[in-house]
């Protein structure tokens, strides 16, 4: 038997075979602000294990910030694809649950030996079941009822990175808090409670359907702006006063759910929430 007739003879693609169809820069866009944003997560992970935390708290806050945009950019660039989806699955679960851990354990969770380390695994899977079950609830989406739509089920991810790090802003703000091991093991039960407020049914109000009246519009940007500066001239307290405010936040939004619920005549009980 010859080679020829063993081997069928490969056409290449300038011969007629299938090629890959030009994409538009649009398109591309997106991805690539999803790639930077693993980048910036994973460059936070190489910052901490060099003792530099300041700057690994800055990249992993960078790649949460872009991993938020990445979605808003390719609906108003009309570029969504289920490529893109994916792949900011895959950013969400290292920028918002890897990361962080990673970061939090190299700075303090490592001196509570092995319970820091299971409650920086635990952080991660909690982050990864967060969001499943949310990609899960947009897809069922259309079978709830519209005014369910505006409660997250549980912490979202991007908040639950900004709070799970809130020992690190402490430390940062030079107020005595040492990273010690009596302070590692209250990092630990902390991280601990950040991972169960990601996988509860808590209804945490999204704020996605809030209306601004016209005459509050410039108000409302220049409170927006008041914060952006106060972030960027004082991060650490502004980020430690935001995660304050939030965890009192947390409260009214499962009591507003209630009201919300008995205004709508349903009895919907917080365990069955989404």
């Amino acid at each position: 038997m010859t080679v020829g007739t063993q081997y069928k003879k490969f056409e290449a693609h300038a011969s007629g075979g299938p090629r890959i169809r030009e994409i538009p820069m649009r398109m591309v866009l997106p991805n690539l602000v999803t790639v930077l944003a693993i980048c910036a997560g994973l460059s936070g992970i190489r910052f901490a294990f060099e003792n530099r935390f300041e700057t690994a708290v800055v990249m992993v806050l960078l790649a949460a910030f872009l991993d938020g945009i990445d979605g808003r950019l390719a609906r108003m660039l009309k570029a969504t694809s289920k490529f893109g989806a994916q792949m900011d699955s895959l950013a969400d679960i290292v920028n918002f649950g890897v990361a962080p851990a990673l970061v939090l354990y190299a700075f303090l969770l490592d001196r509570a030996g092995s319970p820091g380390w299971i409650a920086a695994l635990l952080f991660t899977i909690a982050c990864g079941l967060r969001l499943a079950r949310f990609n899960v609830l947009d897809d069922e989406k259309a079978e709830r009822p519209i005014w369910q739509s505006e409660y997250f089920v549980g912490v979202p991810a991007p908040a639950g990175a900004v709070l799970v790090m809130l020992p690190l802003y402490l430390y940062f703000l030079r107020l005595g808090v040492e990273p010690s091991r009596p302070a590692a093991f209250v990092a630990t039960g902390f991280t601990i409670l950040v991972a169960f407020l990601l996988v509860s049914r808590l209804p945490v109000y999204s704020g996605k359907s809030i209306k601004i009246p016209g005459d509050r519009v410039l108000p409302v940007i220049l409170a927006v702006v008041l914060y952006v500066l106060l972030l960027m001239t004082y991060p650490w307290y502004t980020l430690t006063a935001s995660v304050a405010g939030y965890l009192i936040f947390l409260p009214f939004s499962v009591r507003a759910y209630s009201k919300r619920a008995k205004l709508e005549g349903e009895k919907v009980p917080p365990s069955d929430i989404g």
